[in-house]
């Protein structure tokens, strides 16, 4: 730590003196990343689907997943399994068109 009397780095960044469990931020970013990935399959005005970034966002969101799903409640754990089923589904139904 700096002796200046600097805040440390984890209170900078938004956390003022209490660090998350890590539960709750991964949950957020497999419901960003999964939003995200639908965004990427919508067509839009003047722009196709992005199937690579879907599949990243998917792969991602997947991979967090796959690293906390033990930590979480049955019903947490059941509620993702079905988001991201869902959400690889329509990857593939999407990317076969």
């Amino acid at each position: 730590m700096s002796s200046g009397g600097a805040a440390p780095e984890w209170e900078s960044a938004g956390f003022q003196g209490q660090i998350p469990p890590v539960e709750p931020l991964l949950r957020e970013v497999i419901a960003t990343l999964t939003l995200a990935a639908h965004a990427y399959l919508t067509e839009q005005e003047g722009r196709a689907p992005d199937h690579a970034s879907a599949e990243v966002a998917i792969d991602v969101a997947t991979a967090a997943f796959e690293r906390v799903k033990e930590r979480l409640r049955p019903q947490e754990r059941l509620a993702i399994t079905q988001m991201l089923t869902e959400t690889r589904m329509t990857f593939v139904r999407k990317r076969g068109t």
